[in-house]
């Protein structure tokens, strides 16, 4: 059970992963928790956030944490798409954050600023 007394210590993402997986652990979800099926929830989390979104014109999604009740669905759809990628990585052996920083230096290559002299060829 959750402790609700102040804990002082940084959320971290590993701290996440493991919690994460105490949780499955605890409830024997861990038998599920396959590679194909954690990419296969990411993918259904994502579609319902976009699903929140889908037919609303650009203005009207600009808005949509403005209103408390689609704001909590945003952001309980959002911790769903994390967790399950929290999840992925874990499983799979990669670390979300250095995979994230290696695809920014690779893009930041690939796409130079404008008016650098780089050709995109």
């Amino acid at each position: 059970m959750h402790d609700d007394t102040y804990d002082s210590t940084p959320v971290t993402i590993a701290g996440l992963q493991q919690r994460l997986a105490r949780f499955a652990a605890e409830r024997d979800w861990g038998q599920y928790h396959t590679p194909k099926n954690l990419a296969a929830a990411l993918s259904v989390e994502a579609a319902e956030l976009v699903e929140i979104f889908q037919w609303l014109t650009p203005e009207q999604s600009e808005r949509v944490m403005a209103d408390p009740e689609s704001a909590g669905r945003v952001e309980d759809e959002v911790a769903d798409v994390l967790a399950y990628l929290l999840q992925f990585c874990h499983v799979v052996g990669v670390d979300p954050l250095s995979a994230l920083e290696a695809k920014i230096e690779r893009n930041e290559t690939r796409f130079p600023r404008p008016g650098t002299g780089h050709s995109m060829e």
